[in-house]
């Protein structure tokens, strides 16, 4: 069985599955503040996952979503999934977060182009897209600048993810149709998570210090600085 979870978007995901099939899944979003809630939920819905999976003894590997997505989040994940590795001896997958929400989207709906959406803060987003061979590599740009970021050819596209709805207008003049504000596919599915790390193969999953998170840009804190250093 595969563990898999993702904290990288605003939403804490966690999944089990057995040979492609969900045995465990579950999120939970914000809490009332409007802060991401890992830091609190995420060891608890692990260990409520594992319990549905019958213990650990029955883990085999764990699938981490390695971002793109929000710098705390991604420490948050990356750190659980090295943390429970060494500590029960089991290997760990990364896997790209807009490849996992690009995967969703495909299974809604397999007959056309999809494209993962993930809101990076800053005015930009993340994103990657699926033309059938399966998701490419993420990409940051502004929302009006991604078609030419992936390479045009979005016309009729499904886009979804919180980039997605947030930037509405814009993604929507870059050619795709995005997906209405509530649908389920805009959430990222730890599912996912799992049914990529499987199909990733033997030798995909390392040593846990051999994951390492997909920042893609450097954190507030270190632009902060510099800023104030500047002063």
């Amino acid at each position: 069985m595969i563990l898999g979870f993702d904290t990288a978007t605003p939403d804490t995901a966690v999944a089990v599955a057995d040979r492609g099939e969900p045995v465990f899944e579950g999120s939970a979003g914000p809490g009332a503040d409007g802060r991401p809630a890992a830091a609190r939920e995420l060891l608890v819905m692990i260990e409520e996952a594992v319990a549905a999976a019958g213990g650990w003894n029955r883990i085999a590997t764990i699938a981490v979503g390695r971002g793109p997505g929000s710098f705390t989040g991604l420490r948050i994940a990356i750190s659980t999934a090295r943390a429970l590795s060494q500590a029960r001896g089991i290997p760990v997958a990364g896997v790209d977060s807009t490849a996992a929400l690009a995967a969703g989207l495909r299974e809604r709906d397999g007959g056309r182009t999809v494209v993962g959406v993930i809101d990076a803060r800053r005015g930009e987003v993340f994103a990657a897209v699926d033309r059938g061979d399966g998701p490419g590599e993420p990409v940051v740009c502004t929302p009006d600048e991604l078609g030419a970021a992936l390479g045009g050819g979005l016309e009729g596209a499904l886009a979804g993810g919180d980039g997605a709805v947030r930037f509405r207008a814009e993604i929507e003049a870059s050619g795709c149709v995005v997906l209405d504000d509530e649908d389920r596919a805009n959430r990222l599915s730890a599912r996912q998570i799992c049914l990529l790390a499987a199909n990733m193969g033997p030798g995909s999953a390392h040593h846990p210090a051999g994951v390492t998170p997909k920042y893609m840009r450097r954190p507030d804190a270190e632009r902060w600085l510099e800023r104030i250093d500047g002063s």
